[in-house]
């Protein structure tokens, strides 16, 4: 393989890696861990041309393959647990927004202490563009987290409500669904083998009859399933999730699932498309980042559970699928979330409370938290809402900073990192414990289908870091 970037890279580690023609072979695999993940990990993300990054990201990837760590898909394991395997055990679907190299390590640490095997590593649309974190980035990242620890097996990683801009798709649907295909063609290149196709920003309440208003929202699901079937990998079934309720609206019901499925099914079907999905995502009560009160501390929230455990026994019993998802959890308190493993949930997503954990954590440099403040007021006013606390403000917009501020994160003194980390990876062991996904390795491995995918360099495609395409 003829790429001067990545010839450089592999002699700069000549005695750890070696390229035997088209492929990667690890020499040392403790060397690699001690002494070469983190410098290769940190030119996969800060590189100084696109071409390093690229040649870094390569690297990791294929020496994750080569030491058993395997970009998976969760769709077969969720399918036997829909039939009865692994009755509830609710998978954490993580986003890590920001120190995404070290939190990654921290939940992989957690779940090879209590053998966790229902984990999912995720990032949503919206997400990719105010944190700077495209999905070969991503993937890489989180690869090299698992290389460090010296993790083994499937790694679960998802595109999070890769969703419908509802006024771009009025506006011009082929321009935005057009964009959307592109997304998800980056991220299955990427190993993105388990994708939440969000067209619930379509369902449309002011028809009178529930299939009406979903009728949109099912089309576009299954003709976004058609395109991922045509485009997922040989020999990987990727896991494909469908929604039926934006998240924050209201609480979805029976008559809305069955009205979605019905119809999404028929439209599948016709499209000649098999399998269909994998799980159902619904609203219950929740809202993403919670709700913020005037003096900046979180609403208390309820959950209506019933729900979550009904609409995940419907899509069970008369749909095959693994069962109900439920978005927007994080920063409920910690006794809530053994209830969602008593509702059988197949899915819980949580990102805001890790993000909360590392701006708030004592230890974060003033200065830095100040300085995130002032770049808020300066940057993010015109996104102010009429009545809105300064404190309302910055908490709602201070994610918005985790793009322009990654270096100034990932930078930090690595005993303030330390000490985020210890607190990231107790709050993973409690979740993982109530969620009850503790000692389910065996059985998700044995699910779980493994494809040895080698990418070409190209695969490892770098986007400029300054594309804010995906902001909604």
């Amino acid at each position: 393989m003829n790429d001067p970037d990545l010839s450089r890279l592999i002699l700069a580690y000549e005695d750890i890696l070696s390229l035997e023609g088209e492929d990667l072979v690890v020499l040392d695999a403790g060397r690699l861990r001690d002494e070469a993940i983190d410098s290769l990990v940190r030119e996969a993300v800060f590189g100084e041309t696109d071409g390093r990054k690229q040649a870094a990201r390569w690297i990791i990837r294929q020496a994750g393959s080569s030491l058993g760590i395997h970009p998976a898909s969760i769709h077969e394991y969720y399918l036997t647990r829909g039939k009865g395997s692994c009755p509830g055990a609710t998978t954490p679907a993580i986003n890590v927004r920001s120190l995404a190299y070290d939190t990654s390590r921290a939940i992989f640490r957690s779940a090879q202490k209590l053998q966790v095997g229902a984990l999912i590593f995720e990032i949503a649309r919206s997400e990719i563009g105010y944190t700077h974190q495209r999905p070969a980035e991503y993937a890489a990242v989180i690869t090299a987290a698992a290389i460090a620890e010296g993790f083994q097996g499937p790694v679960f990683i998802q595109g999070d409500h890769f969703q419908v801009n509802a006024k771009k798709y009025a506006a011009d649907p082929e321009t935005e669904l057009g964009n959307l295909r592109d997304l998800i063609r980056e991220a299955l290149a990427a190993g993105f083998y388990n994708l939440d196709l969000d067209s619930s920003t379509l369902v449309d309440l002011s028809h009178d009859t529930i299939e009406a208003q979903q009728e949109t929202n099912a089309r576009v699901a299954a003709e976004l399933t058609a395109f991922v079937r045509q485009h997922e990998p040989e020999g990987v079934t990727v896991s494909v999730g469908g929604e039926i309720g934006e998240v924050g609206k209201q609480n979805s019901t029976p008559e809305e699932l069955r009205a979605f499925m019905s119809q999404y099914e028929s439209a599948r079907e016709a499209l000649g498309v098999e399998p269909g999905l994998s799980k159902i995502s619904i609203q219950t009560g929740t809202s993403h980042g919670g709700v913020v009160l005037p003096d900046g501390s979180l609403q208390e929230v309820a959950i209506d559970f019933d729900c979550l455990d009904q609409l995940g026994q419907l899509a069970r019993d008369d749909y095959e699928m693994g069962g109900a998802v439920q978005h927007g959890a994080s920063t409920l308190p910690a006794e809530c979330f053994d209830r969602f493993s008593q509702a059988d949930a197949v899915e819980v997503h949580l990102a805001t409370n890790f993000q909360n954990i590392l701006l708030d954590h004592p230890e974060f440099p003033e200065e830095l938290r100040e300085e995130i403040t002032s770049w808020l007021d300066t940057h993010m006013g015109s996104e102010r809402k009429e009545g809105q606390t300064d404190e309302q403000f910055h908490y709602s917009l201070r994610k918005k900073a985790l793009g322009p501020f990654k270096r100034k994160i990932w930078d930090l003194p690595a005993s303030t990192r330390s000490a985020i980390c210890s607190d990231l990876e107790k709050n993973f062991s409690m979740l993982f414990e109530k969620l009850g996904v503790t000692n389910t390795r065996e059985d998700v491995i044995a699910s779980t289908s493994i494809v040895e995918i080698h990418p070409s360099l190209v695969a490892a495609t770098v986007i400029a870091e300054d594309d804010t395409s995906l902001d909604d």
